[in-house]
């Protein structure tokens, strides 16, 4: 979707709508309920958005620009900072529940069959990612393989669900530094 180009008002509605996915899910939300919180006619959101899948697919290819800026932000305007405090601060933006990549992460699960458009943002969000880490892990260690940085996603992906089931934080710390450590000490 490039260019996307959208209405001051069918911004503040995908803001809505991206609030209302990441904390109730993409098939509990319906239409009328985002129209409701958008103080918007149903005729103004189907000339804006055509349909709720367009909506979700909107949604998720902002918050992955948003989120792509932030991993850039890190890897370009960080320049004193090592590839391992790149790392941590990929993990730490990747791990917030309330973070921008937790709508991305449930839409892995949520949209793949309802709503495919919306799943290949997820997923070529996710592809770019790895490719980000692995561009980190290798300057670690030039033994680093692109199977390491799938494995420093799925990483990431297990802590969120670590979390979702749990309250336990510090075990965030503890993967991620036994992970970084088997590349900083070979």
């Amino acid at each position: 979707m490039p260019n996307l180009v959208l209405s001051s008002r069918a911004i503040q509605a995908v803001n809505i709508s991206i609030h209302l996915f990441h904390q109730h899910g993409f098939h509990t939300v319906g239409v009328n309920r985002i129209i409701k919180e958008c103080e918007m006619p149903k005729a103004t959101f189907y000339n804006y958005f055509h349909s709720k899948e367009r909506l979700i697919d909107i949604c998720l290819t902002v918050q992955k620009e948003r989120l792509k800026q932030k991993v850039i932000s890190i890897t370009e305007h960080m320049h004193y900072t090592s590839a391992v405090d790149k790392l941590k601060a990929f993990y730490y933006l990747h791990t917030n529940l309330e973070g921008l990549y937790y709508l991305l992460f449930k839409a892995i699960f949520e949209t793949k069959l309802g709503y495919p458009k919306a799943y290949q943002t997820a997923v070529r969000y996710r592809t770019w990612l790895i490719n980000e880490i692995y561009s980190q892990l290798i300057k670690l260690n030039t033994d680093a393989s692109f199977h390491d940085a799938k494995l420093f996603l799925y990483m990431i992906e297990g802590t969120i669900i670590q979390l979702l089931s749990s309250d336990r934080a510090e075990q965030r710390e503890t993967s991620l530094d036994c992970f970084l450590n088997q590349f900083i000490s070979t």
